[in-house]
């Protein structure tokens, strides 16, 4: 990602906030302490010493130090300063000043602000946290595969369908798998050349791992698009593509945060394939979007 790509997404302060909340579930129950304080109270936090921290979060200064490492800063004193410009940019206005609760009672007003708030931020994270070499190299798999299979189940399963959609649509063959016994046989066909790819948030839907396994052993490329990044799902995966992992709320499901962060993953793989196929895939979509225009036409009569 070039850097001004990265400042758009609010720099090193943005960065962090992103990274907090893509690696607290890989973290022990005592560095997600340090990472949720950091992240609730960045001023605040800021204003700490190592020791004044580990005492605040009832950790040990060693545990501070492995956090901070982990969020990809040498040592406290870099985490203190991105702390610091956390603050400041929350402080100058720039980061908008709501929640992301939806309460029963908000207006309908506040549930798109809230809503269109917290997409904005799914999107920021997962583009912040995203491993673009191993993008770059999902997208050479799929630009040269024989054929694609995707698994999804739930609220992942339409996004499986999604891109293989948008594979098929320049030429490729794809094919979509929600019903996991059709996905296993269909996984054993799979060789070297081809590409599997699960999309799972949690990482460890069964219906979705097993044929994702089942591929890897038949020496297809596999690939995870997950917001667990240590999860089971990724012991079969030669890539994982990380997405965010945003905060649950009792109207705002896992389901939906997670759709919009795998939809943004999804979007950047067909484009890096059409461009790596474009000569093929240019002609391809026209000859679909012209297999359709007389539809298109007949609707606006």
């Amino acid at each position: 990602m070039t850097q001004d790509v990265k400042e758009s997404f609010g720099g090193p302060a943005g960065s962090l906030a992103a990274k907090v909340r893509t690696l607290a579930p890989s973290m022990t129950r005592s560095m997600q302490r340090v990472a949720e304080a950091v992240a609730g109270d960045p001023a605040g936090c800021a204003a700490l010493t190592v020791t004044g921290l580990a005492e605040l979060t009832g950790t040990s200064e060693a545990t501070v130090v492995r956090t901070a490492r982990l969020l990809g800063y040498p040592g406290y004193r870099d985490l203190r300063l991105a702390l610091a410009g956390l603050a400041a940019q929350q402080q100058s206005g720039r980061a908008p000043a709501i929640t992301t609760d939806i309460a029963v009672d908000d207006p309908i007003t506040d549930v798109v602000t809230k809503l269109a708030y917290e997409e904005q931020q799914t999107l920021a994270d997962t583009a912040a946290g995203l491993d673009t070499a191993q993008l770059g190299a999902a997208v050479t798999a799929l630009a040269s595969a024989r054929r694609t299979d995707v698994y999804g189940i739930g609220a992942s399963g339409l996004v499986a369908q999604d891109l293989t959609q948008k594979l098929l649509r320049i030429g490729l063959i794809a094919h979509a798998h929600s019903d996991p016994h059709l996905a296993v046989t269909n996984a054993v066909q799979l060789r070297s050349g081809d590409v599997a790819i699960a999309i799972t948030h949690s990482g460890s839907t069964g219906d979705v791992i097993e044929p994702l396994r089942t591929a890897f052993e038949h020496g297809a490329t596999t690939v995870a698009v997950t917001g667990r990044p240590d999860s089971a799902v990724t012991q079969y995966a030669d890539l994982v593509l990380t997405t965010s992992t945003s905060r649950e709320t009792e109207l705002r499901p896992a389901a939906m945060s997670s759709r919009t962060s795998q939809l943004l993953v999804v979007d950047c793989l067909f484009v890096g394939v059409a461009q790596r196929t474009y000569e093929t895939a240019a002609p391809a979509l026209a000859a679909s979007y012209e297999a359709l225009a007389h539809r298109h036409r007949s609707a606006s009569r």
